[in-house]
């Protein structure tokens, strides 16, 4: 256990599910808070999940903490409507709701920190499926050891600890310890990724774990690296609204970046400074969005444009790279409707989340690519929601039709409507969910649903 995270009169709540790590963090705090000089409590939040299960969880949690003599808080939540309610997956409303009730237990002053019982383990298993859904730096740092909310901060004094080491030290306690049968359900990423794919990688390496907990550190290093690097040089590379003549500025939103200037840069800061940039803009751009913005930057001409995700827009002018974001669209209700847009290349694949696709893109035929007719092969593609006014050619029909009406023929009515993908290329819609397109010779695209695992399933 990291004692250094801890100091004297600390007081601090200790995440307890009833699972072997956060039992052993309990008993571990309990036996160093006399030498420590903390204030402990024990933390136990009832998700609403697996009935008389967790109902016994919480009896078990409940009697530790009085066998222990540590003061007791529990709450209760329900993660299937508010994962229903955010159109989330079991696992982020389970992990969203409790880091809202830690905040709040913190709020109230009784403890400063929380901490929770994340091990060697769950460390090894953040990164490598951070690593397949295919994360930036940031991503691979993993679990951090600190976390800070305006609260207070969480800790994680067992991230050097492996499952084993708890497990072991449990036993020599003569202490039980409670089993989630969800832990077993090969439904969730992390019982597959646990289950499955951790052991048959070790099979290769028997020092993964360890090996991607190191890379989580150096990752985290890196990280915050580039973050006082960031901080030090967007300020002078950023340019806020619009250039006028004579060499000012207009007020207004969006920020800038000098062309000539960012081909000087090395492409690692190219990518941060126009990931920084879309950040303060509120926006989050993918590795595919990004390589768009550097190739209309570096490559591209004045008057050329382009629209990402979550209404991030860039313009190319004489000298600048220009981004802003612009409104989101409105449902049939009148509320805001997100409106993604995601970028990509051909032949490629684009992972929509927010359309809950994954599009792949190839060029069928090299003889028809050679002879020129699949021209529209190495260029940029963008998945976004259809806009009045937008047309597209159905197979066997005589000449375009407007996605409108396409959309009446389909039946798709009120807010389903309001966001509907399609696939354009060089401005032409070459593809539409549900509808047969005359499509570009030569051009392949097959379209799968995301489940909530973000796993592929045709359509």
């Amino acid at each position: 256990m990291d004692e250094t995270l801890l100091k004297p009169g600390l007081r601090l709540a200790v995440g307890v599910s009833g699972g072997a790590d956060s039992v052993a963090m309990l008993r571990a705090l309990s036996e160093r808070s006399g030498p420590l000089g903390l204030v402990l409590r024990a933390a136990h939040l009832h998700h609403g999940l697996r009935g008389a299960e967790a109902d016994a969880d919480l009896a078990f949690v409940r009697e530790l903490a009085a066998k222990l003599g540590i003061p007791f808080h529990v709450a209760r939540v329900d993660t299937t409507a508010e994962a229903k309610a955010q159109s989330e997956t079991i696992e982020e409303a389970a992990r969203r709701l409790r880091y809202r009730w830690f905040r709040q237990l913190m709020a109230t002053g009784e403890v400063e920190v929380v901490a929770t019982a994340h091990t060697r383990d769950d460390q090894a298993e953040t990164v490598l499926a951070k690593f397949l859904r295919g994360a930036w730096t940031e991503g691979l740092s993993g679990i951090y050891p600190v976390v800070e909310f305006p609260e207070g901060r969480i800790l994680r004094p067992f991230l050097a600890t492996t499952r084993a080491e708890v497990e072991a030290y449990l036993k020599r306690l003569g202490q039980s310890w409670r089993e989630d049968s969800s832990n077993r359900h090969l439904t969730f990423t992390r019982n597959r990724i646990r289950h499955e794919l951790l052991p048959l990688l070790e099979g290769w390496n028997p020092q993964l774990r360890e090996h991607l907990s190191q890379m989580a550190a150096l990752a985290r290093d890196e990280e915050a690296w580039w973050q006082a690097e960031l901080a030090r040089l967007a300020p002078q590379l950023l340019l806020p609204g619009r250039a006028v003549r004579g060499g000012s500025r207009t007020g207004g939103e969006g920020l800038a970046l000098e062309v000539t200037r960012l081909a000087t840069l090395a492409p690692a800061l190219q990518r941060r400074l126009m990931r920084y940039a879309a950040g303060q803009l509120g926006a989050t751009l993918d590795f595919a969005s990004t390589e768009v913005l550097r190739a209309l930057a570096l490559t591209g001409h004045a008057g050329q444009k382009s629209e990402l995700a979550q209404g991030l827009r860039a313009e190319r002018t004489q000298r600048e790279l220009r981004l802003t974001v612009g409104p989101v669209a409105k449902t049939a209700q009148g509320t805001a409707a997100v409106v993604p847009e995601y970028c990509g290349t051909i032949p490629g694949e684009i992972v929509a989340p927010a359309f809950g696709l994954r599009l792949r893109i190839e060029v069928s035929s090299p003889a028809q690519a050679a002879n020129g007719q699949a021209s529209i092969s190495r260029h940029s593609a963008r998945l976004r929601n259809w806009r009045p006014g937008d047309q597209v050619k159905l197979r066997y029909s005589s000449g375009p039709r407007k996605v409108k009406e396409v959309l009446e023929r389909l039946r798709i009515t009120g807010s389903r409507r309001a966001v509907w993908p399609v696939l354009e290329v060089e401005g032409r819609l070459v593809w539409m969910q549900g509808a047969e397109l005359d499509l570009e010779p030569g051009l392949d695209i097959a379209a799968h649903s995301l489940d909530n695992t973000g796993d592929g399933v045709s359509v």
